[in-house]
């Protein structure tokens, strides 16, 4: 009798992760394919325990294995419930950043990797036959941008990381976009700290620098735009090598830090 009060506690152990992860399942299914869109709001947790047919203990676990995955975030109170975030570069970067994180990678070898990608991914959309309609006109957006904003170190290179996150979009290669601006998003980060850290200590670069800077973001795209893959692929590459030593100069033996997606609150518990 003991052994088989034993064997069938063993298996409501099993069950409830088993039927929260055919929960998670089908929300992420629902997630990826875009019938639950950005920002929904998920239904009350008793209708959905009642659509599943499961018990809370295994929707409050298929919810934790969501919100880990950071397509859900969690609130508690009287705006609480479920909020649905959809897959983004920025996410899948924050999961990359922990595990290169928990394996002490230098920011240097982040860098490195784009050294190597992102001319690839400018070469490629310079030769796209139509660049002069979606890439280039981005491009051009942004270097104007950049200009206006010459004065303002912070806003400056914000726009500075979006050409550089419109380089890789414009590739025409869904993939390529996925992996390279998952890693573009992680660099990102933290040069977006590096400038305010250093605008806030007058350290960021002066002026002419910042000039130099927008002078070659607008020589790239005129590489890109006469449809010129190796010269784009060259000037890519020596920016990258020259405009990383700002992030790096500070401390170059520092690590890779994962940065989260959004500011929700997470909590460990969904309640109503």
């Amino acid at each position: 009798m003991t052994t088989l009060g034993v064997g069938r506690e063993t298996r409501r152990r099993l069950t409830s992760p088993r039927i929260a992860e055919t929960v998670a399942d089908e929300l992420r299914r629902q997630i990826v394919d875009g019938e639950l869109a950005d920002g929904d709001l998920l239904p009350p947790q008793a209708v959905l325990v009642e659509r599943f047919n499961v018990s809370l203990v295994s929707l409050r676990e298929a919810m934790r294995i969501l919100e880990t995955e950071g397509l859900v975030s969690v609130r508690r109170g009287n705006q609480g419930g479920a909020i649905v975030h959809a897959p983004t570069k920025a996410s899948a970067a924050y999961m990359l950043g922990l595990v290169l994180q928990s394996e002490h990678v230098l920011l240097d070898d982040l860098g490195s990797a784009l050294r190597d990608l992102e001319p690839t991914c400018a070469a490629l959309a310079a030769q796209r036959s139509d660049r002069a309609e979606t890439i280039v006109p981005e491009l051009r957006r942004l270097t104007t941008a950049m200009s206006e904003n010459l004065g303002e170190g912070t806003a400056f290179t914000d726009l500075g990381r979006q050409f550089h996150d419109a380089i890789v979009r414009g590739c025409g290669n869904s993939t390529v976009k996925a992996v390279v601006g998952s890693l573009e998003a992680l660099w990102s980060s933290h040069e977006r700290r590096w400038a305010k850290r250093s605008a806030a200590s007058g350290e960021y670069p002066k002026t002419a620098e910042r000039k130099a800077v927008l002078k070659t973001h607008m020589t790239l795209t005129d590489a890109i735009e006469a449809g010129d893959p190796e010269r784009a692929r060259r000037i890519a590459a020596r920016h990258l090598s020259d405009a990383q030593t700002y992030v790096l100069s500070g401390d170059a033996a520092q690590r890779i830090v994962a940065t989260s997606t959004h500011d929700s609150v997470r909590a460990r518990d969904w309640r109503p």
